[in-house]
């Protein structure tokens, strides 16, 4: 990985990293999950129409041929996995949550090497079963005293493959656009479905308490539109699979972010599980430097 593709991504992960404080705020607030998805994802698709209207950006209409799949991975990448973080958090602390999505770069690791043909080597193979069974001691950490998985924590997976296969495919769009394009259009198209959460939402906003809002317009502004952009700019510099090993560091930040903002600190098998996971990205993140001539060819 290159220092350009480390420093986009690394940006990234520490605003991703604050997000699931910041959900949790705003539900705990008198947001509903729907309304907050919807307000969040309007905010940033207005920042986006902001900026094609500005002169010297340059966002143009998407290729005929290109629509479908710019829909299908907006709904997969937007619509799906913003579902399951918000729902998710309805159940499970935000730390819970954002090392839940450090099982990413394993799934989107599988896939790339499926479809893209990326080839890891044994030590990118250790580094994600590393990770692996990190993301498997979180999962056991937000049961109960049964040990059941809740439903939560099923629905944060969900959205970690979700946003695994968004990683993996938008890579062939990375020749014909520009980062900025394609996170606007995928914004756009995955803030479509949420319209159904329409009903009851200017109500919702005038009842919620202030840092519900201010948590709603950050999560909008930052998460929703810039890192996007930041991401999309790692990914067509580097191979998918080693740039989203820089996810292993968000749940760090996460559960920073829940402890200071939220007073939230999750379990002991959690985090136990989350500084295994984290080691997986020491081994993993020696591999663009190892192959640096794939990197190139990836971009």
């Amino acid at each position: 990985m290159n220092m350009k593709a480390f420093l986009m991504a690394l940006t990234t992960v520490i605003i991703w990293g604050s997000t699931f404080a910041a959900i949790r705020a705003s539900l705990h607030g008198g947001y509903s999950a729907g309304h907050l998805v919807l307000s969040r994802y309007a905010i940033a698709s207005a920042i986006f129409v902001a900026l094609a209207l500005l002169p010297g950006v340059r966002i143009r209409f998407p290729y005929k041929k290109d629509l479908i799949k710019i829909f299908v991975l907006g709904f997969v990448g937007i619509s799906l996995y913003n579902i399951g973080v918000t729902f998710g958090e309805l159940t499970i602390s935000a730390g819970n949550a954002g090392m839940l999505i450090g099982s990413t770069p394993i799934f989107t690791a599988l896939i790339a090497v499926m479809f893209l043909k990326e080839k890891l080597g044994k030590p990118g193979w250790i580094g994600l079963s590393v990770g692996f069974v990190g993301i498997g001691f979180i999962t056991l950490g937000t049961s109960d005293a049964t040990f059941s998985i809740s439903v939560g924590a099923i629905l944060v997976l969900m959205a970690a493959v979700a946003t695994s296969v968004f990683f993996v495919f938008q890579k062939s769009l990375h020749v014909t656009y520009t980062p900025i394009e394609l996170t606007a259009y995928f914004t756009w198209a995955g803030t479509i479905p949420f319209l159904i959460f329409s009903p009851g939402l200017l109500d919702t906003i005038g009842n919620a308490t202030l840092e519900a809002n201010l948590s709603a317009l950050y999560t909008g502004i930052f998460p929703a539109a810039i890192a996007y952009v930041t991401w999309a700019t790692a990914l067509s510099l580097g191979r998918a699979s080693t740039v989203t090993s820089m996810l292993y560091v968000e749940p760090v930040i996460a559960i920073i972010t829940a402890w200071i903002w939220l007073k939230e600190w999750p379990s002991t098998l959690s985090l136990l599980g989350g500084l295994i996971a984290i080691s997986g990205v020491i081994i993993v993140s020696g591999i663009g430097r190892k192959h640096p001539k794939l990197s190139k060819r990836a971009a």
